[in-house]
């Protein structure tokens, strides 16, 4: 790539007053761009111009941003990030479920961009179903092997439930877990209990990582959906859904 550039990244941007500033953030960052204005166009240069990672403006001329993801989901498992004028969650869930790994609402804050994409960048770069003895995400330290918890260096015992959750949200930080899901890998497919009961763990959980006193806590409520365990301490930025909706998590606990 010129200019030392680390990574390639296909911005479909229909909104030419954000795109120049964009585009300049980016570069700045060592990526190199290449600006579409049209969701036709950025089909056909999909396959030739392999982007590490897609941002695409939901709402395009000449057809629908959500059309355009599920297009690229159907060729291509790069990372998309989709930008939105919307705040509205049924929005942010609809671009999710037909293959966004993020959705960033406008106003567009560059520095969180650049901190997402950076996110997608190393979760693509570890590879689909790599299983990784110790996961770190903030201040939470989880060992696999060792079956050991660390919050803010200091160990923290945890009962197997707790562990397997836990695990479970950060193996998928950054995205959103469903209940059922939750419920399928940690409790089994089978289980007649308490819906409950993931409340009352997740409740433990909180209460172990302080998140009462945090003004961005680990573990965030989408509601009527699922659980998130947050990767960085952002602002929602009026979005309660930002990150990929997964009804098959990457990893975690299997179902018993």
């Amino acid at each position: 790539m010129a200019n030392g550039a680390t990574h390639e990244i296909l911005v479909i941007e229909d909104d030419h007053v954000d795109d120049e500033a964009l585009v300049v953030e980016l570069e700045r960052e060592r990526f190199a761009v290449r600006l579409v204005h049209e969701g036709r166009l950025a089909l056909e240069m999909l396959e030739p111009a392999a982007p590490d990672l897609v941002l695409l403006d939901a709402t395009l001329s000449d057809m629908s941003g959500v059309d355009v993801c599920r297009a690229i989901r159907r060729r291509s498992d790069v990372p998309i990030i989709m930008i939105s004028g919307s705040t509205s969650e049924v929005d942010a869930v609809v671009g999710l479920e037909v293959g966004a790994d993020d959705y960033v609402a406008r106003p567009i804050r560059l520095r969180e961009l650049i901190a997402r994409i950076r996110v997608q960048l190393r979760r693509a770069s570890h590879g689909i179903g790599e299983e990784h003895s110790r996961i770190v995400v903030r201040d939470v330290e989880l060992d696999r092997d060792r079956h050991e918890v660390y919050f803010r260096g200091e160990q923290i015992p945890l009962p197997l439930k707790e562990f397997e959750l836990l695990e479970l949200l950060l193996a998928n930080a950054g995205r959103v877990v469903t209940r059922k899901t939750i419920l399928d890998r940690v409790w089994g497919a089978k289980f007649l209990g308490d819906a409950k009961t993931l409340d009352v763990h997740v409740k433990r959980l909180r209460k172990r990582f302080r998140d009462d006193e945090e003004a961005h806590p680990h573990i965030v409520t989408i509601r009527g959906v699922g659980y998130r365990f947050d990767v960085a301490p952002w602002p929602q930025n009026g979005v309660h859904v930002d990150a990929q909706l997964l009804s098959d998590p990457v990893s975690g606990p299997s179902v018993a």
